[in-house]
């Protein structure tokens, strides 16, 4: 009974964080900026995305708000006619260049380095760069209130997660983890504040960045090897002495990540071993969750006959678990109903994709986009 109240006590806890950062300090940029005045590069790095790259394009194209805005594309490499579609969508409109890049060398990653191509190819005159991935399809003042709101927050680097589009059972119990974790475990106010390389997150599908700041932090240059290049860059900018911030970015994005079961299991393998670093730290955190969210519902139906008080203390612990998912998703434009409720089995998933990642890291087995990653 002692170990079920201190499960009830700990799980209430993080609720009650996931609370305060949803409702306090969570960033949430205005979907009425006015006019920036500053000249912006929006860069669009791309690879064998033929088949959904238009309404990502479109979007790019209706932005408001933004008079000095140049689109930078490059296609990393393509074998799917990915350039002929760009081509095609963006016609002779002036704002936008089309790139074609160059594999990556020895010791770079592909996207950092795509990444990388098009920020030191972007228009010098540019003092915003908005990396923008092609699942993300921008609401039309979308630059506008993000830059708007990286100077706001008197950051270097802005990451405004947007709304993640779930269409698959797999995706309503995995997706809504992404938004969970870093509203419940990660201080907010103290990530903004703190120098330390550690408080870090961000997420690459959308993120702005002062480009002083970004020179400053070695940019993608600093991250060439990182298959989490988007966090390890917010750390770059830290060690660099400079901020960072989150942000709500659900009116102003929405990101379908991926197609199906297997494209949502590949892309979770490739990249869980690197958030966890030492296998160790993965075993004792995933151990952690297990014991917090996904023990409990077990508990109280084991003993719901023969301990109906310690049956109903389990109970309560999952329930303030499934009110930490509610609270997230209405923070950040996701659905709970019913995928909520799920969360003990949602928390199982993960930790079979993370002892996934890691075995095959292990066999250097991990690949992405047909090129290896570890």
């Amino acid at each position: 009974m002692t170990v079920l109240v201190a499960l009830l006590l700990a799980v209430a806890a993080l609720t009650g964080h996931t609370w305060v950062n949803a409702t306090r300090w969570l960033r949430r940029p205005t979907d009425r900026p006015g006019e920036v005045d500053e000249p912006v590069a929006v860069l669009l790095p791309l690879r064998d995305e033929a088949a959904r790259v238009t309404p990502c394009l479109r979007a790019l194209l209706a932005q408001r708000g933004v008079p000095a805005l140049r689109i930078v594309v490059l296609d990393d490499g393509s074998t799917d006619g990915t350039a002929d579609v760009v081509r095609a969508v963006v016609g002779d409109d002036p704002r936008v260049t089309l790139l074609s890049g160059v594999a990556p060398p020895p010791g770079w990653l592909g996207k950092p380095h795509a990444c990388w191509q098009l920020a030191t190819r972007a228009d010098p005159a540019a003092t915003a760069l908005v990396f923008v991935d092609a699942d993300v399809v921008l609401a039309p003042h979308a630059v506008a209130a993000a830059v708007t709101e990286l100077r706001a927050a008197r950051a270097t680097l802005l990451s405004p997660y947007p709304r993640i589009v779930v269409a698959t059972a797999a995706d309503r119990l995995v997706q809504p983890l992404l938004q969970w974790l870093w509203l419940t475990f990660l201080p907010l106010r103290a990530m903004e504040r703190s120098r330390r390389p550690s408080l870090a997150a961000a997420g690459g599908q959308f993120l702005v960045v002062d480009r002083a700041g970004y020179t400053a932090a070695g940019g993608h240059a600093s991250v060439a090897d990182k298959i989490l290049e988007d966090v390890e860059l917010a750390r770059a900018v830290k060690r660099a002495g400079r901020r960072i911030a989150l942000a709500d970015g659900s009116r102003l994005a929405t990101c379908r990540m991926y197609d199906d079961w297997p494209q949502l299991r590949d892309g979770y393998s490739k990249s869980l071993w690197a958030s966890f670093g030492h296998p160790g730290a993965a075993a004792a955190v995933v151990t952690l969750l297990l014991l917090l969210y996904t023990a409990p519902p077990l508990v109280a139906l084991a003993v719901a006959s023969t301990a109906p008080r310690m049956s109903l203390v389990a109970l309560s612990a999952y329930l303030l678990g499934v009110a930490g998912r509610v609270l997230t998703a209405r923070a950040t434009g996701g659905r709970w109903w019913p995928a909520a409720l799920a969360h003990p089995v949602s928390v199982v998933v993960l930790g079979w994709l993370t002892l996934r990642s890691y075995h095959l890291r292990k066999r250097r087995r991990l690949t992405w986009r047909g090129r290896p990653v570890s």
